[in-house]
């Protein structure tokens, strides 16, 4: 199993130079998750041969409009098609009676049902708590209520060693024992299989960290520390740290400097400024400070597999 983030759009505000507004799509536990959606991410799923049918979470971080304007034709097309399966939808105060009150003024009634979940501002919390994973929000330090996400997969079990069983014979429920960290016993108690020959070692859980947009968040370090992958924003290069400051944003050199910190696998830098055309100033920012640095180029699929 592995961890795959696909980059729909990069850009901060504005379409510029053929990127586009913020949105991704994070693969987990064979569960796809939309990571905001920006003005046209449907088109872009289109484009990357995302299946509509298999989005059942959707996650917005704030009511910019480069951030969620493509969320009611994505709801729109969901329904046209004929969705009747439940959506989950976790965003920020305000977001469900905006689409409430698209969905009065079209005189549209949605085939499925959307269960919104609305984050605390200003708080962390463990908003999704799934059998196999977790997803926590991240507040972020930005002009309007804001959040990042933290998914983490939960301690796998351990895995059954199949070259042994040709040697033994082990029932369903010895299966799952085994699975569980347990010995076999036998009728009198004693230890018939030993779970350490019988098993091997669990796959490696992974780790996902969403920063949208805001600005430096040092209280979040611990939170995020050794994540498998970070998406950071990095609006702007080092030059303009006066203007990211002022607009709640970030530059590449402190989003570097902040995953070096938290002791990251890799950093993905995104929601460009659409005064660089070309990006080099900003990943050359980055990687002299973290080498584990990479853009997020539209179309970019990052996968996390432990090797």
């Amino acid at each position: 199993m592995s961890l795959e983030l696909l980059i729909l759009g990069s850009n901060s505000a504005a379409f510029a130079h053929r990127r586009h507004h913020t949105a991704q799509v994070l693969k987990l536990q064979d569960q796809y998750f939309l990571i905001d959606c920006g003005e046209g991410t449907q088109l872009l799923m289109k484009r990357n041969k995302v299946k509509l049918s298999r989005i059942d979470h959707i996650f917005i971080s704030h009511l910019h409009g480069d951030h969620y304007f493509g969320l009611i034709g994505l709801l729109s097309t969901m329904h046209l098609f004929g969705r009747k399966k439940d959506l989950l939808l976790i965003g920020p105060p305000g977001l469900s009676e905006i689409l409430q009150l698209q969905l009065r003024y079209s005189e549209t009634s949605l085939n499925f049902r959307i269960n919104f979940k609305e984050f605390t501002p200003g708080e962390s919390e463990l908003i999704y708590d799934h059998p196999k994973y977790t997803v926590t929000t991240l507040p972020m330090d930005h002009r309007v209520p804001c959040s990042g996400y933290l998914f983490k997969e939960k301690p796998k079990k351990r895995r059954i060693n199949r070259k042994m069983l040709e040697e033994v014979k082990l029932s369903n429920l010895d299966i799952i024992r085994l699975k569980d960290g347990e010995d076999i016993l036998d009728e009198k108690g004693e230890v018939k299989y030993e779970n350490k020959v019988l098993t091997l070692n669990p796959n490696p859980s992974f780790s996902y960290a969403f920063f949208s947009d805001t600005r430096l968040r040092p209280e979040l370090l611990e939170k995020i520390r050794g994540v498998d992958l970070l998406y950071h924003e990095a609006t702007f290069a080092n030059d303009m740290k006066e203007r990211a400051i002022a607009t709640y944003h970030t530059t590449a050199e402190q989003a570097a400097q902040y995953a070096k910190e938290a002791g990251v696998g890799k950093l993905v830098l995104g929601h460009f400024s659409a005064r660089y055309k070309e990006l080099d100033p900003i990943i050359e920012e980055a990687k002299a400070v973290f080498e584990r640095s990479e853009l997020a180029i539209e179309g970019t699929k990052f996968i996390v597999d432990g090797k």
